[in-house]
């Protein structure tokens, strides 16, 4: 069975999502039981989302550039997700700003050593954290010869987490590697697009056609023109959004 359907929706500053009064952009979707998840777009791979009164942060990094992201403004995170150890997705102190007494940080094995701390998943493990969340750890790697070193096979993860029956796939850095043919009932992707570290637009466009979101969010792009993205995927009913996840 699909998962519920979704509130297309988009909130522009305002009153936004994770507690803020803030230039975020986001969007917010409906569970199965008719209760709001919403996303906040804040920097390359860090998002930041809320349901019901819960916090959860995806790849927390204070700067990216010449953008940085005031964690302190932010409630404390109830869940932290981190799918590997490179700069731009794991930031020692903006995890600390975020933690609190009963935070859960799932990660990778490599990215716990580094932290001293954390609940480590590798590829193919599944979590249920409680009522309402579930998660899959699930590969992501490079498969473009001289790539390869960027992100090896079996080190980092991505992560489907579902939210109340929605279903999230947070790709973390990875190529359309043949494992995303095992992803299925997508309701929201996020697929990384920056070679030569993720994928190319064309990669990306592959990808989406194999997992068939609902919603799709290219992200973690950097200075890549994701714009023509929309337009290769028009005959593919996904509903691509571009947001600011340079």
């Amino acid at each position: 069975m699909r998962s519920p359907i979704i509130l297309l929706t988009l909130v522009l500053c305002l009153t936004t999502a994770c507690g803020q009064t803030s230039k975020y952009e986001t969007d917010s979707f409906t569970t199965k039981s008719g209760k709001t998840v919403r996303f906040q777009a804040l920097v390359h791979s860090s998002i930041c989302i809320e349901f019901d009164g819960q916090e959860i942060m995806i790849d927390p990094v204070r700067q990216l550039g010449d953008r940085t992201i005031d964690y302190t403004i932010f409630p404390k995170a109830d869940f932290i997700f981190v799918t590997h150890e490179h700069a731009d997705h794991l930031d020692k102190v903006a995890i600390q700003v975020l933690l609190k007494k009963g935070s859960q940080l799932i990660t990778n094995r490599r990215s716990a050593d580094i932290l001293g701390y954390g609940r480590v998943m590798a590829n193919g493990d599944a979590l249920v954290l409680n009522d309402w969340l579930s998660v899959e750890a699930v590969p992501a790697y490079n498969t473009t010869e001289g790539h390869l070193n960027f992100h090896p096979k079996g080190r980092d993860n991505g992560f489907i987490i579902t939210i109340d029956g929605l279903r999230i796939y947070i790709a973390g850095d990875t190529e359309d590697i043949p494992e995303m043919a095992n992803i299925k009932d997508i309701d929201v992707a996020f697929l990384p697009c920056n070679q030569p570290y993720t994928m190319t637009p064309e990669q990306l466009v592959r990808a989406a056609k194999i997992i068939k979101p609902k919603v799709l969010f290219p992200y973690h792009y950097g200075k890549t023109d994701v714009r023509k993205i929309p337009s290769m995927l028009k005959s593919e009913n996904i509903d691509v959004r571009i947001r600011h996840y340079e």
